[in-house]
C-alpha cells in the first residue's frame, strides 16, 4: 500500500473508556485508523511508538494531565510537529488559551461539539497536513488555510 492509500492513523488520549470506545467506532468509520490510549502515560508511549498522523487529546486524566501530556510533546522531536486537538470539558478562557499556547492546533469543549464536528475536524486538519507535506516533498512551501 502507498503512502497515498495509506489510513491516517489517530491517537486518541481519553481516560473516558465509553468515549474511547464511541470516538474509535465513529473515525474508523470514516476510514481512520484509531490508536487508544487511557491515560498521558500510556498517550506518550503510543504517540512515540505508533507514529500519529494526529492526536486527540483530553485534559482531565490520570497520571499526566493533558497539559503535562502536550509539553511533553512539543519537547519532544519525534512527536513535536504532530498535530494535536484538545477534547475536554475545560472550558475556561484560561484552559483554551494556554492549550493553544502549548501548542494544541484546536481546542474543542466536549459540551459544544457532536461526533460529526470531530470527525470535521480530524479531516481538516489531516488534509491541510498532507498539502503541506506534499508542497514540501516538490520543494514549495504551503500553509494550511485557517
Amino acid at each position: 500500500m502507498s503512502e497515498e492509500e495509506k489510513k491516517a492513523k489517530i491517537l486518541f488520549i481519553d481516560d473516558d473508556n465509553f468515549l474511547r470506545k464511541v470516538y474509535k467506532s465513529e473515525l474508523s468509520e470514516h476510514n481512520y485508523e484509531v490508536v487508544l490510549a487511557a491515560n498521558g502515560d500510556e498517550g506518550l508511549a503510543k504517540a512515540n511508538t505508533e507514529d500519529p498522523d494526529l492526536i486527540i487529546l483530553d485534559m482531565i486524566m490520570p497520571k499526566k494531565n493533558g497539559f503535562e501530556v502536550l509539553i511533553e510533546l512539543q519537547g519532544n522531536a519525534k512527536t513535536k510537529n504532530i498535530p494535536v486537538i484538545i477534547l475536554s470539558n475545560l472550558g475556561q478562557d484560561d484552559d483554551v488559551k494556554k492549550g493553544l499556547d502549548l501548542g494544541a492546533v484546536d481546542y474543542l469543549v466536549k459540551d459544544n461539539i457532536t461526533l460529526v464536528d470531530i470527525v470535521n475536524k480530524v479531516s481538516q486538519y489531516l488534509n491541510s497536513k498532507t498539502k503541506s507535506k506534499k508542497a514540501r516533498n516538490n520543494g514549495v512551501e504551503s500553509f494550511p488555510k485557517t
